[in-house]
Parts: structure tokens; sequence; C-alpha cells
């Protein structure tokens, strides 16, 4: 009776840990795709080698070997540690005790098993250190002013996550008397073992089940935190990678309608009162670039999704070494806070946004920050997951040139006197190759 008790108990966690988690997935998914919709399915076989590249081979991680090769070790370690969860759940609903164990041998199970004790103190080692370069160290990126507050917080709280789950596997494994006995995968907790010296079998017993409880309670806990988390990466890096833009990152897009509308101005031939077709790229938007986050594609809203705020983006930026107010990874942060809470508004109203009298340009976003901006693409290059800022930034820029006309004064004249002069600087036409002169 007791048996069956603890199975539908695990039973009733299981099934309400992945249904919530589910849950969380299609709220993310709605939110992402509050954004435009944009066509990004060219190229798939570079797409599947840049993300195979990228999000799993990971080589962007290790231009900085310290925290590159430690994040390379907690990635592998905690995602070959959880392979483990499989059993974990068939013991949980049907009552057995290491099912695999007799199914694989003393052999495979123990070099597997081995194999997951020995990540697990590589993972732990891996992640006091990183607790160490953030709380003691004080690396400068994590000290930004935007890392104030939940961005802190949440950094040491996965941190914290890591440590006890791992942790507790090893109790798990070397409080349990059967599995010790048969040494055979023990690497790491026979060690362990002789800490729990004195105690009764059935003391041993109630603390392996606790340990056992608690780490599959942990990583349910764990899996549903991701929603809230800077974490989410670990599940969107590898659709970020796979969409990114893949052209040159000198490369800005062009609007069609405007490109048009430049070839009719230089093209004498041209029909000034000939009408786009309604659907094609040349139609002219209801507002150009973008002022709120639904403006902006769904791509963008992704890369909000998935920044790691890890701040390589924010400490290559020139703007920001030199004291401007703009941080790449700050605009990432402050996109995915927008899209929340216009997600937040639809759920409160039934699944109907109403206005809040709010938007991401001046609420969330100043316009000192997009002017601060040298479109370098140092941010884009940086990102160890292909996150673009400069996309978000150019997109609410060209609203702010096109629909306010509120470009900087110098930019101002800039454009005047190209379109006045052909050249950038005031003065006449005629005067333009005078230069050669001199």
């Amino acid at each position: 009776m007791e048996n069956y008790i603890s199975n539908i108990s695990f039973a009733i966690i299981l099934i309400a840990g992945v249904g919530y988690f589910v849950r969380n997935i299609q709220k993310l998914i709605r939110n992402i795709k509050l954004g435009k919709d944009i066509d990004r399915n060219d190229r798939k076989p570079e797409r599947w080698k840049r993300m195979a590249k990228i999000a799993l081979g990971q080589y962007k991680m290790v231009r900085r070997p310290v925290s590159g090769i430690l994040h390379i070790i907690v990635y592998i370690g905690f995602i070959l540690i959880n392979i483990e969860m499989l059993e974990i759940v068939i013991d949980g609903l049907f009552g057995t005790h290491r099912v695999f164990q007799p199914i694989l041998g003393n052999g495979l199970y123990g070099f597997l098993i081995g194999t997951f004790e020995v990540l697990a103190v590589l993972v732990l080692v891996s992640v006091i250190i990183f607790w160490f370069r953030r709380n003691i160290e004080k690396v400068k990126r994590f000290w930004n002013p935007e890392m104030k507050g939940w961005p802190k917080n949440d950094g040491n709280i996965i941190l914290y996550f890591e440590m006890v789950l791992m942790s507790l596997f090893l109790v798990m494994n070397a409080t349990d008397t059967p599995f010790q006995e048969a040494g055979a995968g023990n690497v790491i907790s026979q060690f362990v073992a002789p800490w729990f010296e004195g105690f009764s079998n059935n003391e041993l017993h109630l603390i392996e089940k606790t340990a056992w409880w608690l780490h599959i309670v942990g990583i349910l806990i764990f899996l549903n935190y991701l929603y809230y988390s800077k974490h989410l990466h670990i599940l969107l890096a590898f659709p970020n990678t796979f969409y990114a833009n893949l052209e040159p990152k000198g490369k800005f897009t062009n609007l069609a309608s405007v490109t048009k509308e430049v070839k009719m101005m230089m093209d004498p031939d041209a029909d000034p009162y000939a009408m786009p077709e309604e659907g094609t790229e040349e139609e002219v938007p209801e507002k150009f670039g973008a002022s709120d986050a639904t403006d902006l594609n769904w791509i963008q809203l992704m890369n909000a999704y998935t920044c790691t705020e890890c701040g390589r983006c924010t400490s290559s930026c020139p703007a920001n070494l030199t004291g401007k107010a703009l941080s790449p990874r700050a605009i990432m942060m402050k996109t995915r806070d927008r899209v929340e809470e216009i997600g937040q508004n639809i759920d409160a109203n039934n699944g109907e946004f109403k206005p809040d009298g709010k938007q991401l340009l001046d609420d969330y976003i100043t316009r000192e920050e997009l002017w601060a901006c040298t479109s370098c693409n140092a941010c884009v290059q940086e990102c160890p997951i292909g996150i673009d800022p400069l996309s978000i930034i150019m997109d609410m820029r060209r609203y702010l040139v096109m629909e306010e006309s509120a470009a900087p004064q110098e930019l101002n004249m800039m454009m005047t006197n190209i379109e006045n002069n052909g050249a950038p600087w005031q003065y006449s036409q005629m005067d333009r190759l005078n230069w050669k002169d001199e």
C-alpha cells in the first residue's frame, strides 16, 4: 500500500511539473508569435551547420577560454547526468529500484553512472568557480547597471540550483547501500559514503530516498523556472542559431517600397502614379520601423527571450566602453520585459490586448541609447548564440527618422544636404569637384 501511495504521488508530481512546463512553452510561443512574420527558411544546409557549430558545439564560447570551457563542462555534464532521469521516472512510476542495472549489467551500467558522477563533480566545481567570479571577483560585465535586482539574483539562483542538484545526486548514490556494495559506478560516491558511517541501514535508506525525491522535484522545479530565467537559452539557443541572419554583418535591410520610390525618382521614364500590388514587398507598410515590441519580427522577439545576459556584447560595445548610455544586453532585456508585459496584458484580458499607454520606445528604451549605437556589429559578433541587438536598434531608429522625423540635428542636416546637394556637405553641386583644383 505504501508503494502505491508513493507511485501515485510521484505520478501526480510528474504530471503537474511537465504540465506546467508545457503551459509555459505554449505561452512562450504565443509571445514570440506576437512579432511580425519573416521568412528564414532559405539556405537550410548552412543553417543546420550553423546550429550544430554554435548551439551544440559552442565554438564561440571558448573565445574567452576560462568561462567558455567551464560553460561547456556544465552544459555537457548537466545534460548527460539528466539522462538518468529516465531511470528515475521508471523507478518512480513502477516502484522499481535502479531498473537499468540488471538490464545493462554492472559493467555498462557502472561505466555510465561512474561517468555521471565524475561529471557531477566537474559541474559542481565549475559552478562554484562561476559563483566566485560573479560575487567575489566581481567580473565587470556582471555588475553593469542593468544587472541589479532580479537579473543579478537570477544568475545566483541558477548556480545554487545546480550545486544542490549535483550534491543530491552524489548523496543519493553514496547512501544507496546495494549500489555501494555492488561497487559498479561509485567512482566518486565511494568517497562520500564514509561521511555516513554509523548510520543504520534504515537511516541510510531514508537519506537515500529523501535525496532521490528532492532530486526529481528539484529537476522539475528547475525545468519550470527556465521560463522566468535567463537560462531559457538552454532551449532557445538551437532555433535562435538556426534562424539567424546569414547575410554579411555590414548589410542592412532596405524597405522595398522605399527602394522603389528612390529608383523612380532616378528614372525619368517611370510612372510616378503606378501603385504597388497589394500583398507584395513593394506595398507601403502601415508603419515604418518599430516603436513597440509587436512592430519587431518574431525572430527579434525570440532573440530577446534567448539572451543569456552574459554581457559579452556590452563589454565589447565601443559606445558602452566610452561611457554612453547604450548597453546591447539591456536592449535585449528591455525588449523581453516589454513582450512579457504585453503577454500578461493579453492573459488578463481573455486573449485580447488592451492598450496600456506604453511602448518599447521611451518607456523601455531611450532615444539616447538608440543614437549612441555606432552600428559596428561588435555585439552581434560577440554573442555566443547569435543574438542581433543591432537589428532592433536599427528598426527603432527607422521609426524615429521615417515616422517622427526625430533624428539628431546633425543627421537631419546631413540628409537634407544629400537631398539638395547630392553630398553630406552644405555647398552647391556645382562646387563638388573644386577639391581637385587644390
